[in-house]
């Protein structure tokens, strides 16, 4: 079995981006495109990849094995970002239209929760296979649907035992009806689709919430810390102050450390015992 070196390992953002260039290139080529077959296809692809990224370990099967795997999560991706162009409304920024897309993307299922190769679709996202057509709202004619693509009340569609006998053909349901049956359904999609993004809405005020509170924590921890090693660098020079031997010194210098060590005491009596306590000091300056 081979390695991981020997294969190549985990694909890069690169290694994707030029497999998507390398299939754009050659399967939307205007001259042999569309007459290209799947063996000669793959060679061209390869030779186009490792002109992207020489000496690359990638074989031909890697690239198409990768390319089935990308092919299918960006068509669910375009899938999703049709759906959510659908739902959006304007006022609103791209970046809901964005987390609606990544909602449905990951509904879908297939075990990814969110779409990640948006440089990848950026490449292909103009192609025909991955173009994204809205859908809009159905053609109706006297508030009666045209077309409704999830039911049918066709006898066609209902299958029947060989056995039984040929029925009548049911009694279409009036306009009313067909309009209540519309409406509760689109009223029940809607609300499910709200409370999921209600549901989301709450996970990401509460994560940005958490983060504001942690970032509060922080900063008060910091201020703590920084008073701290104020605080102690204050007291090494007051002690510094204080045991300053002025002995040596002349009379106008050991004035002015007397000067400073009042001021300690002061400070340090202050603190203890409040204003009242330093009068005494203040006495001794008149």
């Amino acid at each position: 079995m081979a390695s991981s070196i020997e294969t190549g390992g985990a694909w890069s953002t690169m290694e994707d981006v030029s497999l998507c260039e390398a299939w754009l290139q050659i399967c939307h080529c205007p001259v042999t495109g569309n007459e290209i077959n799947f063996f000669h296809m793959w060679k061209k692809i390869h030779a186009e990849f490792c002109q992207k990224i020489p000496e690359s370990p990638r074989t031909e099967m890697a690239l198409s094995s990768r390319w089935k795997l990308l092919n299918k999560e960006m068509g669910k991706w375009r899938d999703a970002l049709a759906k959510a162009m659908n739902l959006y409304k304007s006022g609103e920024n791209r970046t809901n239209e964005l987390i609606q897309a990544q909602m449905w993307f990951g509904a879908t299922g297939g075990g990814k929760k969110s779409f990640t190769h948006h440089e990848c679709w950026e490449v292909v996202k103009y192609c025909k296979r991955f173009i994204i057509i809205p859908t809009g709202p159905d053609v109706v004619l006297n508030e009666t649907p045209l077309r409704d693509s999830t039911t049918s009340d066709s006898p066609l569609d209902s299958p029947m035992s060989e056995d039984s006998p040929i029925q009548k053909e049911p009694r279409p349901i009036g306009r009313k009806a067909a309009k209540a049956k519309k409406a509760g359904n689109s009223s029940n999609h809607n609300s499910k689709f709200l409370e999921e993004i209600a549901r989301q809405n709450a996970i990401i005020i509460e994560m940005e919430q958490k983060h504001q509170d942690m970032e509060v924590a922080i900063q008060a921890e910091c201020a703590q810390e920084k008073e701290y090693l104020h605080k102690k660098d204050i007291e090494k020079t007051d002690r510094e102050t204080m045991a300053m031997d002025t002995s040596h010194m002349s009379p106008e210098t050991k004035q002015y450390w007397k000067l400073e060590r009042r001021d300690v005491m002061r400070r340090r009596l202050f603190q203890d015992d409040g204003p009242s306590n330093t009068d005494w000091l203040n006495d001794q300056n008149h």
